[in-house]
């Protein structure tokens, strides 16, 4: 009985028989800085929102840390929404921002080694459970649910031990990126940068009638998915297929981390270009942009992966050693 629950658990229906739930407008709809025409372009609109990479609780992993919990539902929501954004930049930087997913369509190497930084077990650089152990390092037990603040500098740290994705991830203090930092940090370490979109629109005119969000939501417990026999993974269970939920931009939490990346140092001079056009002209502005480090500030040092001999996934399996990691938490926007 189990296994038949368990099979209908991790059925999803397709998306097309949803498309009535979005307005018949002629308003854009803007996902990762690409347009929609929403009255004449629906399926190709939820066509490019299924292919992001949905990560939601799940259930009958190994448990974490040996002993620990064997799922993450009840407090893993924030970790998976930080997956979610770092897993949108790993495809952006593998696979570009025009790559599509077709169920059942063999999809790029790169795509299958992406999902694989992500499933649920230790040896996986993004899993929960490296998430979940290195988050002992920032004052969380394992099974503690983590803040926006939180789960980016779990991210930042992580990368460090990511040798095939090359990211340097940038993470601003008291809401203020400063770009000088940035470019430090991005030539010392031989790294792409992870920091900016890398198809920035040329402005975020947004319509005024309606500014909801469109959000893909990880309160949903499927189970453990692992790589099968012959090297791949069955990602069906990855992808949201049901059509996106949607809220008020009014009431979205104040509490955010916000993500941008980008590939080469030119698109980070757009992005920042953009921003000081379209963000920086606002009264109420999320976060500032400088070009130097401000003086009063403790002096920035690009991270560094801490001098030890074993893996990253051994690393963080023993909780003493991430003392060599500093506790920060001033800082507030993820910027990948």
């Amino acid at each position: 009985m189990e296994s038949v629950l368990s099979k209908y658990e991790n059925q999803i229906t397709i998306f097309v028989d949803y498309l009535e739930e979005f307005p018949d407008t002629d308003e854009l709809v803007w996902i990762l800085g690409k347009q929609h025409l929403l009255k004449t372009e629906k399926s190709k609109l939820l066509s490019d929102i299924s292919a992001r990479l949905w990560f939601t609780y799940r259930r009958k992993f190994s448990p974490i840390g040996g002993t620990g919990p064997s799922s993450d539902a009840g407090w893993g929501c924030m970790l998976r929404c930080g997956q979610m954004m770092l897993a949108q930049a790993l495809i952006c930087r593998h696979l570009g921002r025009d790559w599509n997913w077709e169920k059942q369509k063999e999809q790029p190497k790169e795509y299958q080694r992406i999902l694989q930084c992500f499933l649920d077990r230790k040896d996986c650089c993004y899993s929960i459970h490296q998430m979940a152990q290195m988050g002992v390092g920032e004052g969380k037990s394992i099974g503690e649910w983590f803040g926006p603040n939180t789960v980016a500098q779990v991210l930042k740290k992580l990368a460090l031990f990511d040798e095939w994705n090359s990211l340097a991830v940038y993470v601003s203090m008291d809401n203020t990126v400063v770009i000088e930092d940035i470019k430090k940090m991005c030539c010392v370490l031989p790294l792409s940068a992870d920091t900016a979109g890398e198809s920035t629109p040329d402005s975020l005119n947004a319509s005024n009638h309606s500014d909801e969000l469109i959000f893909l939501d990880p309160h949903t417990t499927q189970t453990f998915v692992d790589t099968e026999e012959n090297g791949t993974i069955d990602d069906q269970t990855f992808h949201c297929l049901h059509s996106p939920q949607r809220m008020n931009i009014l009431n979205l939490d104040p509490s955010v981390a916000l993500g941008f990346f980008c590939k080469e140092e030119k698109d980070f001079d757009n992005w920042c270009c953009l921003v000081q056009k379209e963000i920086l002209k606002e009264n109420l502005r999320m976060f500032e942009l400088v070009q130097k480090h401000p003086s009063h500030w403790p002096p920035f040092v690009p991270p560094a992966k801490p001098e030890v001999t074993t893996t990253g996934a051994e690393f963080i399996d023993s909780t003493e050693q991430l003392e060599e990691f500093d506790l920060e938490e001033e800082f507030e926007i993820l910027s990948v």
